[in-house]
């Protein structure tokens, strides 16, 4: 089990997802890929997905969601924090991703245990998300949610079809605390690599600028110092044991 701590500028939730998926699938020999939440935004493209020879399923549990992604791919209308779900795909699948949807995820154990269920034995399963105790996002989990939203709107401009802005929960969506490596261990997950990130980048913004400088030292501190509890960012990677 691997546990790094890292600056926020190394994260691969955003523009860099598409690589990260890519090692993972390399490095897994993955044949068969399911991503979370993807309905919008899968995050491999038509021509990636066909030029690896992947069955590759995007799952949303908003039918107008799903309905937005092309015809490269399998489509999975399915809320996978739902509980007794007998229309799960059970061991169908080698690689189970997702990026920026754990944080809307209301029941983070049951979640788990469901793709623990649709992995295939020795299957990885792979998430990108934002942790609870950063500044902005205790603000998004605290506030009501249209406040929220037009929040949103100020920090982190978006195009409302393609990203709407969706309830933030934060259930099990922490950095590598000991508390979180066991809970994932208890379910019967082996832990491959568990990474944390320190900083965000919404004090980039004009509005923020006055702030930027000791959110930096302060990230770089924790860097070298780690707390998890402070992680804004987070990466994990576990294994369903054969």
């Amino acid at each position: 089990m691997t546990v790094v701590y890292e600056h926020y500028m190394t994260f691969p939730g955003w523009t860099k997802a598409p690589q990260f998926l890519a090692s993972i699938i390399d490095c897994e020999s993955s044949r068969s890929v399911l991503e979370i939440g993807s309905g919008a935004n899968p995050t491999l493209s038509p021509v990636e997905v066909e030029r690896r020879g992947l069955r590759y399923t995007t799952n949303d549990r908003d039918a107008t969601e799903l309905a937005k992604a092309g015809p490269a791919y399998e489509t999975l209308l399915l809320d996978m924090a739902a509980a007794g779900r007998p229309e799960l795909p059970r061991g169908a699948f080698d690689l189970v991703f997702s990026r920026m949807v754990n944080e809307h995820v209301a029941d983070g154990e049951r979640y788990y245990r469901n793709i623990l269920d649709v992995l295939r034995p020795g299957g990885v399963t792979a998430h990108c998300f934002s942790t609870l105790y950063a500044l902005p996002f205790l603000v998004n989990r605290l506030v009501p949610e249209g406040l929220a939203s037009r929040l949103l709107d100020i920090f982190n401009p978006r195009d409302r079809y393609q990203q709407d802005k969706f309830p933030a929960h934060y259930s099990w969506s922490r950095g590598p605390s000991t508390r979180m490596r066991r809970r994932l261990t208890a379910l019967g997950y082996e832990i491959v690599e568990y990474r944390g990130y320190f900083g965000h980048p919404y004090y980039n913004q004009p509005l923020m600028k006055p702030m930027r400088a000791l959110e930096e030292a302060k990230s770089a501190w924790l860097c070298r110092h780690p707390i998890p509890a402070l992680t804004s960012y987070a990466v994990v990677i576990l294994r369903k044991p054969t």
